[in-house]
Formats: C-alpha cells, sequence, structure tokens
C-alpha cells in the first residue's frame, strides 16, 4: 500500500514540463532532415492567443481546414466527369484525399514535415469551381482572364471561410496553397517566384499531378470513355499497366531521384519517367478531357455557371441571401465589388447547388 502510494505521488507531482507540442517540435528536430520544414518556424497572417497545447501550427493548419465548410463542400464538385452515376468515380474531396495520402508518403520518405505537406494537400483546391475545370473556364470568361483555382484556394482560408474571417492559416501552408497549380506546364517547374518557398510545398504539386494522372485515367477506363488498348505504349512500358503500378514507379522514382544540391533540394523523377508523365498528361487533355462525352458536358455547365453570374449581378438582394445561406460574409461595396462576391458565390458552390439554383431561377415551374 505504501508503494502504491508513493508510485502515485509520483506521477501527480506537480512538476514544470514542456507541453506535448512543445516535445514534439523539440522531437521534429531529431528526424527532419536539414530541408524539412520545423513547425516552430511557422508563421500566421494574424497574431493569435496562446499556442495549443497539443497540436503544432501545421496540424492547428490542417484541422482548421477539414472542419471548414469550403473542405466539406469538396465532396458535390466534380473532378472529371459531372454528376457521375456510378459511386467509384472521383470527387475533387476524393482527389484531396489522395492527394494528401501521396504527399504525406513522399514526406515521410524523405523526412521532411508530413504535417505541413498534408495540410497544403487538403486545402489546395478549396477554391475550386463547381463542374471543375469547366466551371473555371466559365468564370475566366465572364468574371476575369485572371481567376484561377488556385487564387481562389488562398482567398477562401483568407477571407472567405469563417464567415469573412479567414482560418488565418500559416505562411507555408498559405504559400504551397497558392503555388500548387501547373496547367500544363512543366511538371517540376524551376522558374523563381513559381515555386513554393518550402520543399513540402514543391511536393504537393508534384502529389497533385500523379493523383489527378492515375485516377482520372482509372476513371476514363472505367466510364468506357477510352480503352486499356488506347493509353500510349510507354507509359504503360515505362510507368506500369495497373493504378497501382503507376503510382507506385512515380512516387518511387521521385523519392529516389530527388537529391540535395549545394544548399537546395532538388525534385526529380528521371527523365524516362518525366517523359512517360508527360506524354500521359497529353493523352488526357486529348482524349478525355477533350472527348465529347465529357467536353460537351462542360459546355452546359458554362452555361449555367455564365447564367448564374449574370442573374446574381442583376440582383443584388439574390446574391446577399445566398451569401447568408452559404455563411460567406455579406456582400459589402466598400471590400468587395458585386462581380467580385458573385464570383466568390459561385466558386463556393457544389455542382448540385448551382444546378438546383439555376433550375429554380430559370426553369418553369408547374402549376399544382
Amino acid at each position: 500500500m505504501k508503494a502504491e502510494k508513493k508510485i502515485y505521488k509520483k506521477f501527480t507531482k506537480p512538476e514544470k514540463t514542456l507541453s506535448i507540442r512543445e516535445q514534439f517540435q523539440a522531437r521534429e528536430k531529431t528526424f527532419l532532415s536539414e530541408f524539412g520544414t520545423l513547425s516552430e518556424t511557422a508563421e500566421r497572417r494574424h497574431r493569435e492567443g496562446p499556442a495549443c497545447n497539443i497540436r503544432t501550427p501545421f496540424q492547428l493548419d490542417r484541422d482548421r481546414i477539414v472542419y471548414s465548410n469550403a473542405f466539406r463542400r469538396l465532396k458535390h464538385k466534380t473532378q472529371v466527369f459531372l454528376s457521375p452515376l456510378g459511386d467509384h468515380y472521383r470527387t475533387r474531396l476524393t482527389h484531396t484525399l489522395e492527394v494528401a495520402e501521396i504527399s504525406r508518403n513522399i514526406a515521410r520518405a524523405m523526412r521532411l514535415n508530413e504535417d505541413l505537406a498534408e495540410a497544403i494537400a487538403l486545402g489546395h483546391d478549396l477554391g475550386h469551381t463547381p463542374f471543375g475545370h469547366g466551371g473555371e473556364t466559365a468564370l475566366i470568361e465572364a468574371y476575369s482572364t485572371h481567376f484561377a483555382h488556385s487564387d481562389q484556394s488562398l482567398r477562401v482560408v483568407d477571407s472567405l471561410e469563417n464567415k469573412g474571417e479567414g482560418l488565418n492559416l500559416t505562411l507555408q501552408v498559405r504559400d504551397g496553397i497558392l503555388k500548387h497549380s501547373k496547367g500544363f506546364g512543366n511538371i517540376i517547374p524551376s522558374t523563381p517566384g513559381e515555386t513554393a518557398i518550402t520543399v513540402e510545398g514543391r511536393i504537393v504539386r508534384v502529389a497533385d499531378i500523379i493523383a489527378y494522372l492515375n485516377h482520372d485515367l482509372d476513371d476514363a477506363l472505367r466510364g468506357k470513355v477510352i480503352n486499356a488498348d488506347d493509353v500510349p505504349g510507354i507509359c504503360i512500358k515505362k510507368l506500369g499497366r495497373t493504378h497501382s503500378q503507376r503510382a507506385s514507379t512515380m512516387i518511387e522514382k521521385l523519392v529516389y531521384n530527388s537529391l540535395p544540391k549545394g544548399n537546395k533540394f532538388v525534385l526529380d523523377m528521371g527523365c524516362d519517367t518525366l517523359h512517360a508523365m508527360t506524354i500521359l498528361r497529353k493523352f488526357l487533355y486529348e482524349k478525355v478531357y477533350r472527348s465529347p462525352a465529357v467536353h460537351n458536358e462542360f459546355l452546359k455547365a458554362k452555361m449555367v455557371i455564365i447564367g448564374l453570374y449574370d442573374y446574381l449581378l442583376n440582383n443584388p438582394d439574390s446574391l446577399q441571401k445566398e451569401l447568408e445561406k452559404m455563411e460567406m460574409a455579406p456582400w459589402n461595396s466598400s471590400q468587395n465589388s458585386l462581380q467580385r462576391s458573385a464570383c466568390d458565390l459561385i466558386a463556393s458552390m457544389t455542382d448540385r447547388y448551382a444546378l438546383d439554383l439555376y433550375s429554380k431561377i430559370f426553369l418553369p415551374k408547374p402549376l399544382v
């Protein structure tokens, strides 16, 4: 009994100890490589109160993203196929989860900060429009040629979420979200200012491509937009025949070919892999994204987006009502133009929200 009391006192004796977060941040210095981003270096956009006792700043960013309205809406946003009837087609949410998983695996293998890579990956598409890139093209035409979903993703976390207060994410996560997009440019860009300030951010950019090259091909085969025999032979030879083989090859080639050069860590996948990925991406653009089965539906989606945009510009009261329903900041001409608010609202919509609103506004209702 005396021994038990002694043990009890040993564990309950008040001592000045480091918080769980501080202990973890101390361990980061022992297991991250010299190129990994220490969470203690994180900087926020706005100063906050006391730091969390359990989570590091990057872990906190990850949680803020996952609990946001914008993240939940991704489950009803198109990846490639609009409103697919099959349960196994990807959505913008499942794409995001695949990018996060790939990013974490690569970061772990390279001894980089997994939490930072995951947070960037989870937030990289928060600003994506309904109806995939068809919706993005529509807002480029209707609102501004400068509209880009990567810029909109940053706007979501800075100014739109939390009823206009934003999520106050760290500089490193915000930078990675902004610079994740690559369009049809180099898979691994080297232009100064175009790449993220952290290696983790640059990894997410590549992980995004790895994810969509594989799952868009998978979905296109499932939807019979293409046949297995249509896939270029060099892609099968260099990357693999199955989804898992291709993804594993891309990830392993990136991990084993990337090396420090001077005071920088340079991402590399090897010439053969990069060449095969470039061919596969070109194949998807030509045979899948621009195929009649996909492109014709995007043309219809563009009509919906442009119709909603014009309507909201001419009906500010309706715009205000929809902003309230979406739990977004009210339209205020002193902060945002009418056009900017209409763009923000439409970009935030899910596919079904946009279709329902369009139907309500433009389609006749039968008399009961």
